[in-house]
């Protein structure tokens, strides 16, 4: 190896710029892989911004966040019982859940995902469990750092 790249590989203003590049690039697969791919790509589309966004200023707070989240357990949950089964989560009567949007939906009613959200691995999801993720989720959206989300934390791959 010649001096120059010797010098690149070991200088510390190198591995800052790698640490940069590499940051966002594992953050975007945090939401991915906590999430599934098929839940991220339902979530992140204007149609979902706007059903979520119920005061229509633009930006999702984590109050409209929390509601939308409430609503879609309770339409999900069919017999009233507090807790979602693998029937329950994977067969959603579309009716009840039409205040979303069907991208949404399919990204979310899979294996992968209850497995994800039943974090306790008990066979069912509790409110607290779906609603604890899915505020993970805002988390992660926001990076941790804001108490709503606009359009370019919404569409963002980077997050």
């Amino acid at each position: 190896m010649n001096s120059t790249r010797k010098k690149l590989v070991t200088s510390p203003a190198a591995w800052l710029v790698i640490g940069f590049i590499c940051v966002p690039l594992g953050h975007a697969d945090d939401m991915v892989s906590f999430a599934t791919g098929g839940y991220a790509a339902g979530l992140r589309t204007v149609e979902m911004m706007h059903a979520i966004d119920t005061n229509h200023d633009g930006t999702i707070s984590r109050e409209e966040w929390t509601a939308f989240q409430e609503r879609m357990f309770a339409a999900l949950d069919t017999d009233h019982s507090g807790t979602l089964d693998r029937k329950e989560f994977r067969s959603p009567d579309r009716e009840r859940v039409a205040f979303a949007t069907a991208a949404y939906v399919r990204g979310l009613e899979t294996d992968d995902m209850f497995d994800k959200i039943d974090t306790d691995h008990d066979g069912t999801i509790s409110r607290s469990e779906y609603l604890a993720y899915q505020q993970k989720i805002f988390d992660m959206m926001g990076q941790g750092k804001k108490e709503s989300l606009g359009f370019t934390d919404w569409i963002r791959k980077g997050n």
